[in-house]
């Protein structure tokens, strides 16, 4: 199963599928792993899936487009990891919800800051500061449409991982994601790595992936310096 071999658990893609195929593939999925995560899903299909699971409940990212089915038994675990999120304009809420929610489900943290595009870029400082100076999150996404600047600029300001995920926003030429996917390709911010298009599933599990290892070793530092304490304590009372 793909959770117990790379920590994402399944993962649906309601785009293409017929709402038959939709509820199937989801039905078979909570009865083998009591949760399933379903991403691009139209409102007929949300609908569909809200009448046929009614007693499964559902959790949903406000655009609805992205959904989380899991039974009471199968309950999220923790794991410490703190991954930042920040968005350039209202339009690329949705891959950004997309991503939070991946996040969450792999037992992440997860912080976000909407609205700090380069047209308002008086409002990114204080943002960075408090995710990454303040919260101290073990990596960012930054999601951007239009000419796609923004992860460059937050990849050149700080020393966290940053993953650019570009969305299809925009005019003309490239409006479709293809400028903002070009223009983070070509940063010249080392520490910037990019996924595909309105690709929020990818951007929410690497970021997971990162934090969670991140989370891990803080875990084992933690142990190692109370293992420490204890031997420094009990040596002094020899």
């Amino acid at each position: 199963m793909r959770r117990r071999r790379t920590g994402v658990p399944e993962i649906v893609l309601a785009e293409g599928k017929t709402i038959e195929q939709l509820l199937a593939a989801i039905d078979l999925l909570l009865e083998r792993e009591g949760r399933v995560l379903v991403s691009r899903v139209q409102p007929a299909q949300f609908e569909a899936i809200r009448t046929r699971f009614v007693s499964v409940p559902v959790r949903t990212a406000p655009s609805k487009r992205t959904l989380v089915l899991r039974r009471d038994e199968c309950a999220v675990q923790p794991t410490g990891g703190r991954v930042g999120i920040l968005t350039a304009g209202a339009a690329d809420r949705p891959a950004a919800e997309e991503a939070q929610l991946v996040a969450e489900e792999l037992g992440c943290l997860v912080r976000v800051v909407h609205d700090v595009g380069v047209a308002g870029l008086h409002r990114l400082v204080p943002a960075l500061r408090d995710l990454v100076s303040e919260w101290d999150a073990d990596v960012l996404i930054v999601a951007a449409g239009m000419d796609g600047v923004l992860p460059s600029v937050v990849a050149g300001l700080v020393s966290v991982p940053v993953i650019g995920l570009p969305t299809p926003v925009g005019y003309g030429i490239g409006g479709q994601g293809e400028a903002a996917l070009y223009s983070m390709l070509q940063s010249c911010a080392p520490g910037l790595v990019v996924v595909n298009i309105d690709n929020g599933v990818g951007a929410g599990a690497a970021a997971a992936k990162i934090a969670n290892r991140c989370a891990g070793q803080r875990r084992q530092r933690e142990s190692s310096d109370e293992a420490a304490s204890r031997a420094n304590r009990s040596a002094s009372f020899r």
